[in-house]
């Protein structure tokens, strides 16, 4: 879903609406979900009430969703923004070796991988450079 990019317009806070409504339940990671699961049948309200309020569950929750995110990306710097535009705004299907590389790199910083690079070329598309395409059309 694209910002409308004047924030005074109706459409804009239509769209602001939608878009948090629509991402307030949504588990970042690991440990929202088993937060859900224990508020849904019960367990959180038995742990506080046996463990006392801070029973260290909001810890454990931040450190279950640091380490198992649900493919959320962080967010590029301005160098790899740059570097991202160069490579899809430049014309023909060749990337050298060393943009490969690059690109492989800031696809593991900000999807938390572990990709490496490959001779398979239809490998490298797929897993790599249209995912990091969708993120950079996102900052569009």
């Amino acid at each position: 879903m694209k910002e409308p990019k004047d924030k005074r317009t109706k459409a804009y806070k239509e769209w602001k609406k939608k878009f948090d409504a629509a991402n307030e339940n949504k588990s970042e990671g690991l440990g929202d979900t088993i937060e859900k699961i224990t508020e849904a049948t019960g367990i959180k309200k038995a742990v506080k009430f046996l463990a006392g309020e801070d029973c260290g569950c909001d810890e454990r929750k931040k450190m279950l969703n640091d380490m198992f995110r649900y493919n959320k990306p962080l967010c590029l710097n301005e160098e790899e923004y740059n570097f991202l535009t160069d490579v899809f705004t430049t014309k023909g299907s060749i990337i050298s070796a060393g943009r490969v590389v690059r690109c492989i790199n800031i696809f593991n910083r900000i999807f938390s991988a572990k990709q490496k690079a490959t001779s398979c070329s239809s490998c490298f598309v797929s897993n790599v450079y249209n995912p990091l395409k969708k993120v950079y059309e996102a900052y569009k």
